[in-house]
């Protein structure tokens, strides 16, 4: 597992090393407090000299089993020593185990905010922020403990709740195995091979090699949603250059979402008692013609000679996967929304080009918002650039600036409007790694839709 974890470390910071990001030096004095929590997580609490009372605590992503797991509490330097030259208190824990730790997490950035408020005194403003696994512990902190908290910022988040993420996850797994090696020993769910990665990456690789291979990776990649882009520091592939989108898609399936469903989906398992995960009733048809992918589906079995139907009739026929009920309520609890944002304001950002955490997981959000007659509060706001929480320090620190008026002023009033958003951030001078590239932008339906409001 360690070696998944250099693997999967290496795939994820390739495309924020691009962005050319490098530390600052906070212009103030800062005072560092350190410790250990009762269940062994550690945090960290930064407080500087010219504290102006608004209190960040910061919820770091997923850690792979086996991977170094230290206290964080800001995602990158450079946006650290900004902030912390601002004023603001930076705040945030390691959790006491990796994986998917949202039943660690939360309790554990609690225990780390009352820590920080007996060191230096309630905050005026306490904001809620993370990156992506920490993105959804942000949510699940604001649904679990509104009163702590002024607002929230989850970034490039799995808002779409544990249960929906890791169903269309089981999606993509199924078409790979089904189409491309239904005879394998490769395990899609209660997975307990140490090699069931290596064995589902030599389908995936195999595949690549022919036009029809590609083809069927494609339709995984639709049924899933992936986008055909992978890399910040390339242009966006035509609509129509379907051979580039595939190629990227065959990257995000290898080298990142390959390692979750092949291989630590067997930690979530553990934690969770069996498989949460479920498709009973998935109509694939259905979902190919409500992806983002389908005409590139389409040009691609045509040109390697496949008949589309046909493949679409054997997943129909295949023998499908249930879910074990006692682990569905495990991740349900850990953790799936229910829209009540808690009469806080929320942003959330996302990168238009994440294959890790798609940004339809922001059209759930916004959905069950939305049931709960809560999305006034909501606003989300899009980067136009490929990778997994790819942005700036600049976007950064504007989304948290337009979240901060929202918050002080009682209005949103156009801070959010991508326009309003890159003047902030071009404003910010070094901070600046790439152009600011907000968009406005629609994310697709979320195509396993799972919340507490409708189910």
């Amino acid at each position: 597992m360690v070696g998944l974890g250099k693997r999967f470390f290496v795939a994820l910071v390739v495309s924020a090393l691009a962005l050319g990001l490098a530390p600052l030096t906070a212009a103030a004095a800062v005072t560092t407090h350190t410790g250990t929590l009762a269940d062994g997580a550690t945090y960290k609490i930064e407080v500087p000299s010219n504290w102006n009372h608004t209190l960040l605590l910061y919820s770091h992503g997923y850690v792979v089993p086996g991977s170094s797991n230290p206290a964080r509490d800001v995602g990158d330097p450079a946006t650290g020593a900004f902030l912390l030259s601002q004023g603001y208190a930076l705040a945030g824990s390691s959790y006491a185990h990796a994986g998917w730790a949202l039943q660690e997490a939360i309790p554990d950035q609690i225990a780390t905010l009352d820590i920080a408020d007996s060191i230096v005194g309630t905050p005026a403003h306490t904001i809620a922020w993370g990156h992506s696994l920490g993105g959804i512990i942000t949510g699940g902190l604001l649904q679990t403990h509104s009163n702590r908290f002024d607002a929230a910022l989850p970034m490039c988040g799995v808002v779409a709740g544990g249960v929906a993420v890791w169903n269309e996850g089981l999606d993509a797994e199924f078409v790979i195995k089904q189409l491309l090696a239904p005879s394998s020993s490769v395990q899609l769910v209660h997975i307990t091979d140490p090699n069931n990665l290596n064995a589902a990456e030599g389908i995936l690789f195999g595949a690549q090699s022919s036009p029809q291979g590609r083809a069927r990776l494609a339709l995984a990649a639709a049924v899933g949603d992936l986008p055909g882009w992978f890399d910040p520091a390339s242009t966006e592939p035509s609509s129509t250059d379907f051979a580039t989108q595939e190629a990227n898609q065959f990257k995000w399936l290898s080298q990142v979402d390959g390692p979750f469903v092949f291989a630590l989906r067997g930690e979530l398992e553990a934690r969770a008692g069996g498989n949460p995960s479920w498709n009973t009733g998935v109509n694939y048809s259905q979902q190919l013609a409500n992806s983002i992918d389908t005409a590139e589906v389409q040009a691609l079995y045509q040109q390697a000679g496949l008949d589309l139907d046909a493949d679409l009739a054997a997943l129909a026929a295949a023998q499908r996967i249930s879910a074990d009920s006692s682990a569905v309520k495990y991740l349900t609890d850990h953790i799936v929304f229910n829209g009540n944002l808690g009469g806080k304001p929320v942003l959330t950002i996302h990168t238009t080009g994440d294959g890790l955490v798609l940004n339809s997981d922001e059209q759930a959000y916004r959905s069950v918002a939305q049931d709960a007659k809560d999305s006034q509060l909501l606003r989300q706001a899009f980067v136009h650039r490929a990778g997994h929480c790819t942005f700036t320090p600049a976007e950064t620190v504007a989304a948290l600036k337009a979240l901060e008026t929202r918050l002080n002023t009682g209005k949103w009033a156009g801070a959010t409007d991508p326009g309003a958003l890159n003047a902030a951030a071009a404003g910010l001078g070094s901070l600046n790694s790439a152009p600011p590239s907000y968009l406005e932008f629609e994310p697709a339906p979320f195509l396993r839709p799972f919340d507490l409001g409708s189910h």
